[in-house]
């Protein structure tokens, strides 16, 4: 009787096993299903994400090259306005060397036409630069005479002066 009683434990075990692992199976494939689901929203969420970060990325690369066109454009027109300064910086360089030119040959001449002893006594009464400017554009022949015609401290100023060469300004330092 013992063992019959154990057979039938044991059926009833097989048996009910059975029925159990059945459910069990199918409460898991419930649970894996619901997990596929759970997956499949996660990728499509994923998928949504990566669509609308390069719509935006692709914006700013639009904004991007629209910001470098831009600037080549800016940078284009400056370059062309500095191409037109520099022409009329270079124009005005001519004008002004023209000018000096002129005003540096008229003067040269009226004081080469001067008598030696008005012309000593005009540039005593100048600077030394200033009187070093104008009688550097005189002739040598000219020179020699005003200088000995001068007191000889100035004569000695505007000789050194004249030894430096132009450009003849207060602030340039003796060699």
């Amino acid at each position: 009787m013992k063992i019959l009683y154990l057979v039938l434990i044991l059926i009833n075990f097989s048996f009910g096993a059975s029925v159990d692992c059945t459910q069990v199976f199918e409460d898991r494939k419930a649970e894996l299903l619901k997990e596929v689901d759970n997956i499949d929203e996660a990728r499509q969420s994923f998928e949504a994400l990566k669509a609308a970060t390069n719509a935006l990325f692709d914006k700013q690369k639009a904004r991007i090259l629209e910001d470098e066109k831009a600037l080549k454009d800016k940078e284009a027109k400056l370059d062309k306005k500095q191409k037109y300064i520099e022409e009329l910086i270079a124009k005005n360089q001519k004008l002004l060397d023209t000018i000096k030119g002129v005003k540096n040959s008229k003067i040269s001449e009226t004081y080469t036409k001067m008598k030696d002893s008005a012309a000593a006594s005009v540039f005593e009464n100048l600077s030394p630069s200033e009187a070093s400017a104008i009688i550097f554009t005189l002739p040598a022949k000219k020179i020699s005479k005003i200088l000995a015609k001068m007191d000889p401290k100035k004569a000695s100023l505007i000789t050194l002066r004249l030894k430096l060469g132009p450009p003849f300004d207060v602030n340039q330092t003796k060699k």
